[in-house]
């Protein structure tokens, strides 16, 4: 790294301080999930909060549509930290009968209601603002959720300094954040086509299905149903180990129902279920 870019580095790390200490002039709320992108958040709240002398409070939906390992990270993490975590048990599927066919907007209803529920809860701890963890990269892809944020005014301070995926990353690896590294873990409705009928059931076996790749040590995975067709999704650098893996993955996925089993050639990508929507939040 040059001089230059150390100190541009630097910078850009102290205006997104900046950011935190303006937003923690009162008590504030973080929406947080135990990713990368509010585990950093979550660090530098609490900082700002003590700078401050005002109250940090770290809350976690626990949904039917994330998996379980979210909650287990957001829990680690919190306490690592030593912030005080709050959970919202939610069941989208319950409260939100018109997401049941997976829509195109799902994210846009999920969202709206998950920080509703944490506007809701800020009130009721009297704190003033809300913070979540959208990096600038979210801006320039299919995020409809984004829209919910906006709209409720919702904080961004990620976003609104520029922080890429990479950059918070890298600025969680040098505060020791275990959660670094931690891959993305969108919604379990992820996996499904739109028009698909989401059912609690079948998410479970998803999910069950992505650990079960994890633990024979692909890390970034998902597993996305077609119908009675399963793809599929690791990095193209593991392509050929998981096609050498074959039979034991078959077995895997046909002890967990799934009939038809197929690897995607293309490998992980992010999104890959909207990649014929056009984007726009």
């Amino acid at each position: 790294m040059t001089d230059k870019s150390r100190i541009l580095w630097e910078q850009k790390k102290e205006r997104l301080l900046e950011r935190m200490r303006k937003l923690a002039e009162r008590d504030v709320c973080l929406a947080f999930s135990g990713g990368a992108d509010s585990s950093l958040l979550l660090y530098l709240a609490r900082q700002a909060a003590e700078e401050r002398g005002t109250k940090l409070y770290a809350l976690t939906f626990d949904t039917t549509l994330h998996p379980r390992t979210d909650m287990r990270a957001a829990e680690r993490t919190a306490a690592e930290a030593g912030v005080v975590q709050k959970v919202i048990p939610v069941d989208e599927l319950a409260e939100l009968p018109e997401i049941r066919n997976n829509p195109p907007d799902r994210c846009y209803l999920c969202k709206r209601l998950l920080f509703q529920k944490a506007l809701k809860e800020a009130e009721a701890l009297g704190a003033e603002t809300v913070i979540e963890g959208s990096n600038a990269d979210d801006l320039g892809e299919y995020r409809p959720g984004l829209k919910a944020v906006r709209e409720l005014g919702i904080a961004s301070p990620l976003a609104d300094t520029g922080f890429t995926k990479a950059e918070v990353r890298r600025y969680a690896g040098e505060l020791g954040i275990s959660t670094a590294e931690r891959p993305s873990s969108p919604c379990m409705a992820t996996r499904l086509p739109y028009g698909a009928r989401l059912e609690a059931e079948k998410l479970k076996k998803l999910e069950q299905a992505e650990e079960a790749l994890r633990k024979l040590g692909f890390c970034q995975v998902r597993a996305r149903l077609h119908g009675e067709i399963l793809r599929l999704e690791v990095e193209l650098e593991e392509l050929l180990r998981a096609a050498g893996e074959a039979k034991k993955i078959l077995q895997i996925m046909r002890g967990l129902g799934f009939a038809y089993i197929t690897l995607d050639l293309e490998g992980f990508r992010s999104g890959s279920m909207d990649e014929k929507l056009t984007p726009s939040v």
